[in-house]
């Protein structure tokens, strides 16, 4: 169970569970379980203290098992269901459209127990008879499957983020000079990677490789030479290390942060100037033009330096070379947060606790936007729930004048593009987020009418992950995103950032478009737990990406400046915020 959180390990009893058929109360407990503890960041302290049981949905059989975990590293009856159930029946998860309860059926009707095999099946037509299935199931299920093998041994971002930069802490504690570094697409921000790449400045190579070799999170070491070490980790990603000299350090932190594109362009130039650049150094015939950081070669090439995030060969050659490269927005730029979630729909935080979380982060202000009505699956608002939840706001921001919580929603687009509120209700919000989150399959057009018709409604002050992507889960719906921020521009409507790792969305190569046609961009984390909060991290990388500066954010403004935004829908006539 190596790399696995709690959280994780209680998701996947459920679903073993699930596929065996057994108790729904049970797996539900499992389930519920696993969503109520994602958003405790002290989880462990609270296990070692014994107060586990004091959390309102764990009992005494999942707080056992958790104890189990964290004394023992496993759990018996896990590791007990995973011998009653073939472990490539998980495998069948990733494809869109099917859950524990449709893999059951395959199993038990048709022996389907791996991806394979149930490719095989749909191309014999033997889903079409099967209950809950049919020919349209089957048409969308081997669609899924072509998408997973397109994007195979591909990784999300979040997921491999934070393991590659813990890696990079270790490292750093076995070398004395710190020069080490994440490179590659990470570096570069970008939303999906195949790999971790790590950089090291040493004289001591073999030390250095030794460490990296021993780490706990290495499952199998696949090369092990003198500069390069290779590694697969417990996550299932590969890990390169590069131990290089100190002095070609910066020369290799460029080269090895790419892209490849990017750097095709850079040695173009070089050569055009009479140099030779490359990993090791840049030269002059012969001779090293020392340089002690990758800012200092880019000037001796006639260049600004070039943020990592841009180097894709997209134009950021050329605004070097032109001095007009953005600013970027950054992390200290970021004073609070909009589409967060409470306990009041799918959310596992209250109002309070969850704001208490944004002032301890620093920032000045939150958006709650719980779901709307419609969104029975996430337990979406009545208007009497609407108005306890104004209570609770107004009473929190009398207590704490220094912070403001904005009322907001986040509605339904319904079919025919209406929103999920009469008008009655929806002024009395201090901001409306839309969002699509049903009929993802309409033909492009339709749903083009769908969202257009939402956005021109005078309370939409948002547009919610605007193509409804999951990264290497499902491919958004039929969307033309030119035509959609054109709209946005029209009528004044902010775009959502949404920086889940999961989503994403709006993807990066559509931000300059946004940015040049005047289109603000919120960097919402679509939180559903105080911790959720931190992910607006991700969508800063992605707005970086998207060459987005400070001035082009919503929630860079203080809370004054975003209050009079939301009063006042943009008319083309009247300017721009």
């Amino acid at each position: 169970m190596a790399g696995r959180s709690i959280p994780q390990v209680l998701e996947e009893i459920a679903t073993l569970l699930d596929i065996k058929g057994d108790n729904p109360f049970k797996t539900r407990a499992y389930y519920n379980a696993a969503k109520i503890l994602s958003g405790i960041e002290d989880l462990e302290e609270l296990v070692r203290a014994k107060r586990l049981k004091e959390i309102r949905g764990i009992g005494d059989a999942i707080a056992a098992k958790i104890d189990e975990y964290i004394n023992t590293g496993t759990i018996a009856y896990y590791d007990e269901l995973k011998k009653e159930v073939p472990p490539t029946l998980l495998e069948l998860l990733q494809v869109p459209g099917l859950g524990p309860k449709k893999i059951k059926i395959l199993y038990d009707r048709l022996n389907v127990a791996n991806v394979g095999e149930l490719e095989y099946a749909c191309k014999e037509n033997r889903l079409i008879n099967l209950p809950g299935f049919g020919k349209k199931t089957q048409e969308k299920i081997l669609k899924g499957i072509e998408f997973i093998k397109q994007h195979k041994g591909e990784f999300l971002f979040g997921d491999v983020y934070l393991e590659a930069e813990r890696i990079k802490e270790r490292l750093q504690q076995a070398v004395a000079e710190g020069l080490v570094e994440v490179c590659g697409s990470i570096r570069r921000r970008k939303e999906v990677v195949k790999d971790i790449d790590i950089l090291v400045g040493s004289r001591e190579a073999e030390k250095v490789s030794s460490v990296f070799s021993s780490l706990p999170a290495v499952a199998e070491v696949l090369l092990a030479g003198d500069t390069k070490t290779s590694c697969r980790l417990r996550s299932g990603i590969e890990a390169d290390l590069r131990v290089v000299g100190e002095e070609a350090f910066p020369y290799a932190l460029m080269y090895f942060t790419g892209s490849k594109e990017h750097n095709v362009r850079l040695r173009g130039i070089a050569k055009r100037q009479g140099l030779k650049l490359n990993e090791y150094g840049l030269f002059k015939d012969e001779r090293l033009l020392r340089c002690r950081s990758e800012e200092e070669i880019y000037n001796a090439l006639g260049l600004a330096f070039i943020p990592p995030e841009l180097r894709e060969d997209l134009g950021e050659v050329e605004a070097s070379e032109e001095g007009t490269l953005p600013k970027l927005v950054g992390m200290g730029d970021i004073l609070g947060a909009f589409h967060v979630h409470t306990e009041f729909s799918d959310g596992v935080d209250s109002v309070a606790k969850t704001a208490d979380g944004a002032r301890r982060m620093g920032y000045s202000y939150i958006g709650i936007s719980d779901h709307s009505k419609s969104a029975y699956y996430a337990s979406g608002l009545s208007a009497e729930e609407l108005r306890r939840q104004w209570d609770i706001i107004d009473s929190y921001n009398r207590e704490h004048p220094d912070f403001c919580i904005f009322k907001g929603i986040e509605s339904d687009i319904l079919p025919d593009g209406s929103l999920d509120y009469p008008d009655d209700i929806l002024e009395k919000f201090d901001f409306v987020i839309a969002s699509v989150h049903s009929n993802f399959t309409m033909k492009k057009d339709d749903q083009m009418r769908r969202i257009m018709r939402a956005m021109k409604n005078p309370y939409t002050t948002m547009l919610g992950h605007p193509t409804g992507r999951l990264l290497l889960s499902r491919e958004g719906y039929e969307v033309d995103m030119k035509s959609i921020i054109d709209a946005a521009a029209e009528h004044g409507v902010i775009i959502e950032l949404n920086s889940s790792p999961y989503r994403l969305d709006i993807d990066w190569r559509h931000l300059r478009y946004a940015k040049e046609k005047g289109v603000m961009i919120s960097i919402n984390p679509d939180a559903h737990s105080t911790g959720g909060l931190t992910e607006v991290v991700y969508g800063v990388g992605i707005a970086r990406k998207g060459w987005q500066e400070k001035k082009d954010i919503l929630n860079t403004r203080t809370a004054a400046e975003v209050a009079k935004i939301f009063k006042k829908r943009i008319n083309p006539n009247q300017g721009r915020w």
